[in-house]
């Protein structure tokens, strides 16, 4: 975001009308992305949350504390020029989906991870009939295409916005079913988070837990959860 100003140069930041959705303006004039695009985005709730970041800017901007404003930047930026794309990739996650592999021994683990996981499959088959196949191991196994189609479907038909967030859920929890669940409310945000580190869990109690990496999941759970909220809003 090199073309943001250092220094806060505004008074006001506020939501306006705009023709394809809602703008932020500081003192009148429309916010634009790093591209330049003008920043609008599609539901007032998405616009008031950019607005409040920019009020809450001191005297110099810190795009570290603008999270909404940065993803709602990736969307128009990143996302909307190649949507269809970005839509691909992330629907590839299906195919080596985090929740299909699954570990053969201890029981303790091998038990966590299918009463975890078990029931999220079977939630995409009962809405998607979208049916995914556990294997035992972390080697490659290919998934039904015609599955796969249902789920690509499923991502394919959200909007850059939606997408952008969506691309937080699915890469950080490697997992295409738990995100689709996310969204479609089937799965809360935070439970969502722990299924998918069901196996470093597992490993913390095994082995106790590492400072450093715990600091570092308790960031990505931030990160995972704003990507729920900022997704939610921007379907209104």
């Amino acid at each position: 975001m090199s073309e943001w100003a250092p220094k806060r140069f505004w008074q006001n930041a506020e939501v306006a009308d705009a023709e394809a959705g809602y703008a932020v303006t500081l003192d009148g004039r429309g916010v634009k992305t790093p591209a330049k695009t003008p920043l609008v985005v599609p539901t007032e709730a998405l616009a008031r949350e950019i607005a409040a970041e920019w009020a809450a800017q001191e005297e110099r901007v810190n795009p570290n504390t603008m999270p909404f404003t940065r993803m709602a930047n990736s969307a128009l930026d990143k996302v909307a020029p190649q949507h269809a794309a970005v839509a691909d990739m992330l629907a590839a996650y299906g195919d080596s989906d985090l929740l299909c592999y699954r570990a053969d021994t201890p029981e303790g683990l091998v038990n966590r991870q299918q009463q975890g996981w078990d029931p999220l499959l079977d939630w995409a088959e009962a809405s998607f009939d979208a049916r995914l196949m556990p294997v035992v191991g972390v080697m490659y196994h290919p998934q039904d295409p015609a599955a796969l189609a249902r789920l690509t479907a499923q991502v394919h038909g959200q909007s850059s916005f939606a997408l952008a967030a969506f691309h937080d859920l699915v890469s950080m929890s490697g997992s295409l079913v738990l995100a689709l669940a996310v969204i479609k409310g089937a799965c809360d945000p935070a439970e969502a988070w722990a299924l998918s580190r069901i196996d470093e869990t597992w490993q913390e109690e095994q082995w106790g837990v590492d400072e450093d990496a715990a600091k570092l999941a308790q960031r990505k759970r931030g990160e995972f959860l704003h990507a729920a909220v900022f997704h939610s809003l921007s379907d209104g």
